[in-house]
């Protein structure tokens, strides 16, 4: 098989947008991958494998925590990499094998991706200071919050972005690589980076929840326009 042809196959087949920075690097890296997977890493353990480096960033924190030594905070680098390489690939060989189960894969990432922010707001939430928990509550309701409107907008549009612009989960998991790196040398970075975050999020999930209710009232016009059609013809 030509490298055009399984170029063709793994993105045609996979009904997801990619609006994020860097995706001209990360979708060729993803696809070199497909091709040199051996066969027994399947899709599930591929999600085990991005749930093991959420298990790695959620121990940084806490060994950190309980030895008050940062250094541990460096696992949490190498956690992010795990997951990213586990939760972007699992998806994404299916499709390449041509094995793909949408909607038990669908619910899976959605199911896994909750887990993983429970895991990682509670490493956080161990880790910071008592004064400044309530950030990482909010940091976690907020992602939680922008995850749900990703979600209802699949339900009532049919078309399913990973992406929100352009920072995507990879660019996330690379900026907060770079906040934990900093927190470890520089100290008290995780703090301003919870208060700055949750603005944003809250900014924009107001936005974003606006435009998902713009859309669930223009699908109910279309299908109210349409019930009446019948309703005429009958």
């Amino acid at each position: 098989m030509s490298i055009l042809s399984e170029d063709t196959k793994q993105k045609g087949s996979i009904d997801r947008s990619r609006a994020n920075l860097l995706r001209d690097l990360e979708q060729p890296t993803l696809l070199f991958l497909c091709r040199i997977l051996p066969k027994f890493l399947t899709p599930d353990i591929l999600t085990a494998i991005g749930m093991l480096g959420t298990g790695l960033i959620l121990a940084a924190f806490y060994f950190a925590n309980i030895t008050h030594e940062k250094i541990y905070l460096l696992w949490a680098v190498l956690g992010f990499a795990i997951n990213w390489f586990g939760d972007s690939l699992d998806g994404r060989i299916a499709y390449y094998r041509n094995t793909p189960r949408k909607w038990y894969g669908f619910a899976l990432d959605c199911i896994m991706d909750w887990i993983s922010l429970v895991m990682m707001s509670l490493g956080f939430y161990l880790y910071i200071d008592d004064a400044y928990k309530l950030f990482v509550f909010l940091f976690a309701c907020n992602y939680g919050w922008a995850v749900l409107c990703a979600q209802l907008k699949y339900k009532i549009t049919d078309k399913y972005s990973i992406d929100p612009g352009p920072i995507g989960p990879t660019e996330i998991r690379i900026l907060l690589c770079f906040v934990i790196i900093s927190e470890w040398y520089f100290g008290n970075v995780l703090i301003y980076f919870a208060m700055v975050s949750n603005i944003l999020f809250l900014v924009i999930n107001v936005v974003d929840t606006y435009k998902l209710l713009q859309f669930g009232n223009v699908r109910d016009k279309e299908e109210n326009r349409l019930k009446v059609e019948v309703n005429k013809e009958s």
